[in-house]
């Protein structure tokens, strides 16, 4: 049985999701000789109704060599049918991670362990070896001045985020773990966003001052799992630990309910970045609604106009991390923009995805190089297009062209809004495939969605784009 199929069975059991922490004091050990006779206690007063255990080894190796075997003696004390996670926090690089791996799991016999991604994958990849064992990855921790370095923007996310991207990344489609802490909900709710199915260990709730309601809404997965609460200090440190453990149970359990009814109404991930970009584009004016004259005569209900992106940066950033989606899964050596008004996208989303961006010149320099594609490439290399959006594909067949004369292949074109009037086909006519992140149909629908869309100019768009409703 793995450590993820021992927790869900020890949840049902104990319709539980509360893990109890057991961080002995030295110097606090409430009347008990000894810190493992403390724990024992608590784990006496507790086991009905916790569904994991979580020893910090910090306090036991703070105690020297009593400390460890303190340990090993609560480790042997937990039922078998609890699992346990040691908060060791542990990690480093090659065989040294191997090595910490070899101790928390076979030495110790942890269920699962903590870890910190600071190396990156192959300081994770030793733990996730074993197949049977669980990982929690720190994420988003509860402590005051988390923010120093897990809020640092990384390719148009705060830290946080994008460890909670990786670390799916990581798992190759296995259950993760992710340590995000009570004191920072809406951080909860990103990181559950970017890890639908992810298990969060969530400490901070009591003795930190994490709000049960607000974190059970923003962090549980739909069918009411998928997060486990830890407290320590609260429960082993009260005056009745089984007492107070089963007060926060039923806490959990009243806040999940109510909780689980909301999540059934819920937008999914993508619906609600769907919508959150739209109401940005509408808000910054780069969607406009009305009578407009396009470049070829003819009239339009919409005007989308990203050239304005520029004058919004966490606006600009943010769409940026949506073409960087987009291209996560494509193979190509640069990003060719398309001017003017790729320049600047092409720009942002270069930095995210660390990729060297070029660009063809409307019309080719009369002086100096005389080029007309700027930046450096090499014949035989792979460029993505990258435009803003697409209407027909005749603008982006003639900036493909130069590029395919200067030696480069060119296989795929990314957009930010697909307006559905026929650029796909005509794209996929010449082997050209096109990633579009939007459609002008949904940005619609979302504004309407969202009430900031008048439904008569609504329907005059859908009616534009041959929607007919």
């Amino acid at each position: 049985m793995t450590f993820w199929e021992k927790l869900e069975q020890s949840i049902a059991a104990r319709q539980s999701l509360l893990c109890v922490g057991l961080d002995p004091r030295g110097d606090h050990l409430k009347g008990y000789r000894t810190v493992d006779d403390l724990n024992k206690a608590v784990i006496d007063a507790t086991a009905d109704v916790a569904c994991a255990y979580k020893p910090n080894m910090a306090f036991y190796e703070a105690l020297g060599e009593a400390g460890l075997a303190a340990l090993r003696e609560t480790l042997d004390y937990i039922p078998p049918d609890i699992p346990v996670i040691l908060d060791a926090k542990r990690n480093d690089i090659a065989d040294t991670a191997r090595a910490y791996a070899q101790a928390m799991f076979e030495v110790w016999g942890a269920g699962a362990v903590t870890l910190n991604p600071y190396l990156g994958r192959d300081g994770i990849a030793p733990f996730l070896a074993y197949a049977d064992r669980g990982v929690f990855i720190l994420c988003k921790t509860s402590n005051p001045s988390a923010g120093d370095l897990q809020d640092l923007p990384v390719r148009g996310l705060p830290l946080y985020r994008y460890v909670a991207r990786l670390a799916v990344q990581w798992a190759e489609g296995r259950p993760i773990g992710l340590v995000a802490g009570a004191t920072y909900p809406s951080a909860l709710e990103e990181i559950r966003q970017e890890a639908p199915e992810a298990w969060l260990l969530v400490p901070g709730v009591g003795a930190q001052g994490g709000e049960l309601e607000a974190v059970l809404r923003a962090g549980l997965r739909p069918d009411g799992r998928g997060m486990i609460i830890n407290a320590s200090r609260s429960i082993m440190y009260a005056e009745d630990p089984a007492a107070e453990a089963r007060r926060l149970r039923e806490a959990i359990n009243a806040v999940r309910g109510a909780a689980m009814q909301g999540l059934t109404r819920a937008l999914d991930p993508l619906e609600r970045e769907r919508r959150e970009i739209a109401r940005g584009l509408f808000e910054a004016k780069c969607l406009c609604f009305g009578d407009f004259i396009l470049h070829s005569g003819a009239h339009s209900p919409v005007y989308v106009d990203l050239r304005r992106l520029v004058t919004y940066p966490s606006l600009l950033e943010r769409v940026a991390h949506v073409y960087a989606r987009l291209l996560e899964p494509l193979t190509y050596d640069r990003i060719a923009a398309i001017p003017y008004a790729a320049l600047p996208i092409g720009t942002a989303v270069a930095l995210q995805v660390n990729k060297p961006l070029v660009y063809v010149r409307r019309e080719a320099k009369e002086y100096g190089t005389r080029r007309q594609i700027e930046g450096e490439f090499r014949p035989g290399e792979t460029a993505v297009l990258l435009d803003d959006l697409i209407t027909t594909g005749g603008s982006k067949i003639e900036a493909i062209e130069p590029l395919l004369a200067a030696g480069l292949a060119v296989r795929d074109v990314v957009v930010l809004i697909d307006r559905e009037q026929g650029g796909a086909q005509d794209l996929a006519r010449r082997g050209y495939r096109l990633h579009a992140a939007l459609t002008l149909r949904g940005l619609v629908d979302a504004l309407a969605e969202e009430g900031l869309l008048d439904p008569a100019d609504a329907q005059r768009v859908r009616a534009y784009l041959g929607e007919g409703r």
